[in-house]
């Protein structure tokens, strides 16, 4: 009975996983990111968890709910999403929605990933000094999911190829998140993050971008 129950309950998982996983292809779709920043958010987002002393459950979440962060991009149109160029001052309002449509999108769900997902969607553009949003947090006020979301999602964005600029190089994108620290970065995530520089650049390595994104 117990061994029919661990298989019963592995299924449910796997679905949730694929279900995600699909969900994430689609908004592949919509953006010109790849697969891989999508993998990458996850394993820098797992491995920062384990460095703050997140269990080994808490990561796995945090891994499988972080690279659901721009969902909310689906609505979002493609002459801003994929502009070469600066977005106005009222392009930038409509880019902004991502963070609530992704909210929206995924919020209500009994699934505990989700639900860490549509809290990640929506705060992960708050920065540590209250002048992010949308709601202008700050420090602790921010979910920690979304803290550790917004250096992956910075840092990994840096060392990629964007319509409007070219990769940074790794030493480069180091220096921004400790540039950074103390206000766009809660100081107790860009620490750890930075003295695990091997370790996230082993990351990077894994899951490398063969083409351009």
């Amino acid at each position: 009975m117990q061994e029919a129950v661990e298989r019963a309950t592995r299924k449910i998982v796997d679905r949730e996983e694929e279900t995600i996983e699909r969900l994430m292809r689609v908004a592949g779709f919509r953006d010109n990111e790849t697969g891989n920043h999508v993998a990458r958010m996850g394993q820098y987002a797992g491995l920062l968890g384990g460095l703050l002393g997140m269990s080994a459950a808490e990561q796995r979440l945090l891994s499988l709910a972080t690279p659901m962060h721009d969902i909310g991009k689906v609505s979002t149109p493609d002459s801003i999403l994929l502009k070469p160029g600066a977005l106005t001052p009222e392009e930038w309002v409509i880019m902004r929605q991502h963070t609530t449509v992704g909210h929206s999108i995924l919020e209500g769900s009994s699934s505990a990933i989700l639900q860490l997902a549509a809290e990640i969607a929506l705060r992960h553009h708050e920065r540590w000094d209250g002048s992010g949003y949308p709601g202008g947090l700050s420090g602790e006020t921010i979910p920690v999911a979304a803290r550790i979301a917004a250096l992956c999602d910075v840092f990994d964005a840096l060392l990629s190829v964007r319509p409007y600029k070219k990769a940074w190089s790794t030493d480069d994108a180091f220096a921004e998140i400790e540039r950074s620290s103390g206000t766009h970065f809660d100081p107790a995530i860009a620490k750890p993050f930075l003295a695990a520089r091997e370790r996230v650049l082993s990351i990077e390595r894994r899951f490398h971008d063969s083409v351009a994104a």
